[in-house]
């Protein structure tokens, strides 16, 4: 996802299979700040997390953050880099671009942090980017898909990677929203759409891509609207849509209004299924929506379903074991992953510079940048490297549909566009 508006080493690094055996992980969630998990003594170097830890996005941000705080208390118990303690600082930025830069400026100005887990949502990438690029801070989304973080605002035809400090392990809208249009069309056999959005940067990227690729496949999109992200009465919409005959409502957004959405959609006669990408994949939505109204709504997320995933059975047990306040969610895989990703940054850099920690914290923030750029390693979601953009090479995305009040494992897992 996600938003709430609109490099390299010369050696390649070779990592062994992941291990999550043993978190030691124990008690609660941390609180935003500091913590720690066992220590293998030493030098301490920090990983952030920037997530939305309070407000209504919460349920995804604590997931990313706990997920964060598992993959460094692992590292620490199994003593991943010897001589090295990790520690998580994590800040809210309660989905606010302005609350994230000016969380991103004082991570920067923390000299013990390198790198850092997050955000959730591409608006406030958008606004930590430049201040982390121009310290060389490495940060690893878990969560952002908007294809112009990456590749520019030309990515459809000049694709150009803005900064290179950034990376994620989720794919992108370039994905996601043809892979879902495709599934409309093909799958199930609609003809005519109406295309919701929020305006945001996720919300109405996704959508656009989602549009696109739905017109060029012979589908005609009946109704075009944007809405605020902080609609409550959607009748002109429901009026809309009502009248014009479409089949199937995509929304390109997040949970919070696409769960009330789905049900004035339904509570106003028209009985069709809501569909939307990542954003709306969340026990969240179907409360907002009402179990009855969510029911045979649809939604992509990147990836395949981590329940079904022999590479995640470890995490998923750890993770139930810590006692956590919140679930790992839909972002905890991925999470885990991107920390992981930072940790072997820092495990190459220790490793070159005769296995200690290099005595310049801009000379290690520098180095473990571009060591992240060769980071490869089997992790909890698959397979972790990156391309030339600092995008992942994991392409897959699975189809979920609510059926009985809850999201399903997958009605259909796959890719688009390879």
């Amino acid at each position: 996802m996600r938003s709430t508006s609109l490099y390299k080493m010369s050696a390649v690094i070779a990592v062994g299979a992941l291990t999550l055996a043993g978190c030691g992980s124990r008690g609660g969630s941390p609180s935003s700040g500091s913590s720690t998990g066992g220590s293998s003594g030493g030098t301490v170097v920090e990983i952030g997390v920037d997530a939305p830890l309070t407000g209504s996005l919460a349920a995804l941000g604590l997931g990313i953050q706990n997920s964060t705080d598992l993959a460094l208390k692992t590292a620490n118990k199994n003593n991943e880099v010897p001589g090295v303690t990790f520690k998580l600082v994590a800040k809210d930025d309660q989905a606010n671009p302005t609350i994230g830069q000016q969380n991103a400026t004082a991570l920067v100005a923390d000299s013990a942090v390198v790198g850092v887990v997050g955000p959730l949502n591409s608006s406030v990438a958008q606004s930590m980017q430049q201040v982390f690029d121009q310290a060389n801070v490495t940060e690893v989304s878990p969560a952002n898909t908007n294809p112009s973080l990456t590749q520019g605002p030309n990515w459809q035809t000049s694709p150009v990677r803005p900064y290179k400090s950034y990376f994620r392990v989720v794919t992108t809208d370039k994905v996601q929203g043809p892979f879902a249009a495709d599934y409309v069309y093909s799958d199930l056999k609609i003809t005519k759409v109406a295309v919701v959005n929020d305006g945001k940067t996720y919300g109405a990227g996704l959508a656009g891509t989602f549009s696109q690729e739905f017109k060029k496949l012979g589908g005609t999109v009946v109704v075009n609207q944007t809405v605020s992200d902080t609609s409550t009465d959607f009748a002109a919409v429901v009026s809309a849509v009502k009248s014009s005959g479409a089949q199937l409502l995509y929304y390109g957004g997040e949970y919070p209004v696409a769960g009330p959405l789905s049900k004035q959609l339904k509570g106003g006669g028209v009985n069709i299924p809501l569909m939307g990408g990542d954003g709306i994949q969340d026990p969240t939505y179907i409360k907002l929506a009402g179990a009855a109204a969510a029911n045979g709504d649809y939604a992509t997320v990147p990836g395949a379903p981590i329940s079904t995933l022999a590479s995640a059975k470890t995490f998923i047990s750890n993770y139930n074991a810590a006692g956590y306040s919140a679930p790992y969610a839909v972002y905890g895989g991925y999470s885990y992953d991107a920390a992981w990703s930072i940790i072997e940054a820092v495990k190459a850099v220790v490793a070159a510079n005769g296995g200690k920690v290099p005595s310049s914290s801009s000379d290690f923030r520098q180095k473990v940048e571009a060591a992240e750029q060769n980071v490869s390693f089997d992790g909890v979601t698959g397979h972790v490297s990156f391309d030339q953009f600092g995008d992942t090479g994991n392409k897959q995305l699975t189809m979920y549909k609510v059926e009985n009040g809850a999201w399903d494992n997958g009605v259909k897992v796959g890719t688009f566009g390879g």
